[in-house]
Formats: structure tokens, sequence, C-alpha cells
């Protein structure tokens, strides 16, 4: 099975919760669409599982850019000591951060932003649409949009034909009151099959105290977990 995920913000310990309720195994994939650091406690927990998973896809979300940005402009002042840039780094996460090396700093800057499957593209916030409402390519997207965009979500915004797009970034909360998966469905198709849906917005608010949910691409369903 393939799931999609995105904005777990730290909360590892919803992330198993959640991956065993959709028994979650070695021959499922997991695409996960940025922001997996910050606000919650375990950010590098939660990265250090998801980077050394063979079957997790992950891209960049804003908060990781964020901290890479960081650590690039540390690296410019101080780039021969390596260990008082480590231990700068791990101050970015303060439930965590003594856990971070520097295996985990190379594999979180190695992340694309975005990826884009047969059926399916996976970005942080959305895409711009070109002048007959198609999605531009995300290879030709900015950055800024790929990462900050808060147009994309809004209902009203349905691309024609395309991909699917997969995205969070801005909780679901603001857009229908409800902490939940939002699937927007091509007209007249059955909602069967990914293709009948030309966008997915996966953020349920989990750092504002939802669930944390995750949706089947297979069988076009969510599944979620509440905080214990």
């Amino acid at each position: 099975m393939l799931y999609v995920i995105s904005d777990i913000h730290g909360e590892y310990g919803m992330c198993m919760s959640l991956l065993d309720e959709i028994g979650f195994s070695r021959q499922d994939t997991l695409y996960v669409c940025g922001d997996m650091v910050d606000k919650g406690n375990e950010s590098v927990h939660l990265l250090k599982f998801m980077l050394n998973s063979p079957n997790v896809r992950c891209i960049l979300g804003n908060h990781e850019y964020s901290f890479l940005k960081a650590y690039w402009a540390i690296m410019k002042t101080s780039p021969e000591n390596f260990d008082g840039v480590l231990n700068r780094l791990r101050r970015w996460f303060p439930g965590d951060g003594r856990l971070l090396d520097w295996d985990t700093v190379d594999k979180l800057e190695a992340l694309p932003l975005f990826i884009e499957e047969e059926d399916f593209i996976c970005v942080h916030a959305g895409l711009p649409l070109d002048g007959n409402c198609r999605i531009v390519p995300p290879q030709s997207a900015r950055e800024a949009i790929l990462l900050e965009d808060r147009y994309f979500m809004r209902p009203e915004v349905a691309p024609e034909g395309g991909k699917c797009v997969c995205f969070g970034h801005t909780p679901a909360r603001y857009v229908c009151g409800e902490d939940r998966i939002l699937a927007y469905r091509r007209e007249g198709r059955r909602g069967n099959d990914i293709r009948d849906y030309y966008k997915i917005h996966l953020d349920t608010g989990v750092w504002l105290g939802g669930p944390l949910g995750c949706y089947c691409l297979d069988t076009c369903t969510a599944h979620y977990v509440k905080r214990s």
C-alpha cells in the first residue's frame, strides 16, 4: 500500500501509533510531505526513523528548510569547528536535540522539495496554476511556492486535469473548521482511485491538538490517531 502524510511536527509517538493502526510494513511505502520537525518534543527521533527507513520517502517542508538555512549560515562563520556547529544545531530542537548527528543533518540536506510519481505529486504547501488553470510542473515552481504557498489550499482552487497533488503546510481547520484530511474529487468521478482526485490536503493540525492522519493512495481512505 502507498500512504501519504504531512506535518507530523515532532510527534514521534503518535506517528508510530498511526503506523501500527494501518499495519504499515516493509511492503508498504510512506510519502512524507515535509514538516517532520519543530513544535513537538521528538523531532530528531522522528527524523532518524523517517530518514533511515528504506520504504519512507520524504521531502522538505518550510520547517526543515528553516533549520537548513540556519545550518548554512553557521557554516559560513564556523566551517572548521564541526563539534561546535553540531552543538549549536542541537539547540534548534530543545526536546531531543542531543540525538542529532551529522548523518541526520546530511540526509536532511539531501531531501528534495517535491516527489512526482505517475499519478500524484507530493509538495509541502502547493503549486501555482498557469493561465489555463493547470498546475505548473513542480520543477518550474519557485521554492517559496513549494514551501510556503497558502493559495493552493483554498477549496475554490481546482486545477484542470493533471496529477493529484498531495500537500500540507496549513491545518485543514482553517479551511473547513475540522481537523481532518480533505480529499477533493474531480467532477463526475467515483472516488475510488487516486486519479479521481485533484488534491489531497493532509495537515490535520496535530500541533494544535488535532489528530494525526495519513491517506492511503490505493484505497483513497483516511486514517487517524488521537493524542493519548
